[in-house]
């Protein structure tokens, strides 16, 4: 072979590769790296995630890839330092211990106004509300962002102190989430608008305006949506699931020791009790109620027949005056001018500021649901589950 090697190609049954002999018809499909002293000595090694660096090689080129795994280590072991100087730095600068704050920050948040749009006088803030509408943080290298709902609502919260702000934009693009969540940021956006009775809200559909963000949406004074939109579904829906069945089948069952006989509702290793249902329905029910009058009223709807969890298209929408128009952002731009009696806005919208170490560690990590019929019991939910 004269010191040559190709990778992926069969490796001579007289060379020894690892920690054991190669056979004739063995072939290198991970991490190949090549290479040749001054001699020819030829040096081949590959990095195997299950057995660690296997090499082979001449007798002359054994050093050199010693060297090279050297090399690898010590990169690993300096990311490391990095990764632990980083932590350090976010403990110091507050992670672990009290901020320099000279006010309350869930009381008076604080944000940095990004100019967004316009160049107008009075100022209109952008809020968007997007995604499930549920509490929970988001996970990220070190520490985690505030929850979806925590974050929408110190930003209302901001816009609400802050005297100068006349107007919000709620762009919303979400098939709504929880129950609570939902109303809490629909009772803040009224809050914003009693503070002062000249401000007003307008809601900008993007792509979905379902449950509980069209319940949110009530507090808007004007609701257009893109000529693709969905809109709708007032309505609430409970679910889980009951595996009495599968339990019986692999003989696996529950053992509650409960205080009453409506303790253990849903309880998914046992029969759905009839009683049990009947008495959660009368909570939907009364959810639902709460729901469609708040939309009865917002709408100046004369019946909720139309209320009972179907979405609609734009055009229907409008047609049934759940929605007042349609159109892209720049109509909704000039309906807050026309809200307002201005020719132009100065809109902003709200970041918070993020330190050296913050932004570079803050490489987030999906949320996956878990399922678990105990820790995650079933919920009350204002959502468009299609």
């Amino acid at each position: 072979m004269n010191g040559s090697f190709t990778p992926g190609s069969a490796v001579p049954a007289s060379r020894s590769c690892g920690y054991l002999p190669l056979r004739e018809t063995a072939v290198f499909q991970p991490l190949e790296i090549i290479g040749s002293n001054r001699r020819g000595a030829g040096l081949w090694f590959r990095i195997n995630w299950k057995n660690g660096v296997e090499w082979m090689s001449s007798s002359n080129g054994a050093k050199v890839g010693l060297w090279i795994v050297i090399a690898i280590l010590a990169l690993m072991l300096f990311g490391s330092f990095l990764a632990n100087v980083g932590l350090t730095a976010a403990l110091v600068s507050g992670k672990g211990g009290s901020a320099d704050f000279d006010q309350p920050q869930d009381q008076y948040p604080e944000f940095t106004e990004v100019w967004s749009y316009g160049y107008g006088e009075k100022k209109v803030v952008r809020i968007g509300l997007q995604g499930v509408i549920m509490r929970g943080r988001q996970e990220r290298l070190l520490g985690s962002d505030p929850d979806m709902v925590e974050q929408i609502l110190s930003e209302i919260r901001a816009a609400t102190l802050d005297e100068e702000v006349m107007g919000i934009v709620l762009e919303v693009d979400s098939p709504g989430g929880g129950v609570t969540p939902s109303d809490e940021i629909y009772a803040a956006l009224e809050n914003f608008k009693r503070a002062d009775e000249e401000r007003v809200i307008l809601v900008f559909v993007r792509d979905l305006c379902a449950s509980g963000g069209y319940y949110a949406s009530m507090a808007g004074d004007y609701i257009m949506a893109e000529p693709t939109a969905i809109v709708g579904s007032v309505g609430v829906i409970m679910q889980t699931m009951n595996m009495k069945g599968l339990g019986d089948k692999i003989g696996l069952s529950s053992v509650t020791i409960a205080s009453g006989e409506n303790k253990d509702m849903l309880n998914p290793f046992e029969e759905v009790n009839p009683e049990h249902l009947a008495l959660l329905q009368e909570l939907v029910d009364s959810m639902q109620d709460r729901f469609s009058s708040i939309v009865m009223s917002s709408r100046g709807l004369e019946n909720d027949d139309l209320l009972d969890g179907r979405v609609f298209n734009v055009g229907q929408a409008l047609e049934e005056n759940l929605i007042d128009g349609v159109g892209y952002w720049e109509d909704a731009v000039d309906k807050m001018c026309e809200l307002l009696d201005v020719d132009d806005l100065y809109m902003v919208r709200y970041v918070r500021e993020m330190g050296f170490w913050d932004s570079l560690f803050a490489s987030k990590t999906p949320h996956v649901p878990s399922f678990n019929a105990t820790l995650n019991p079933p919920r009350f939910m204002y959502l468009w589950k299609p």
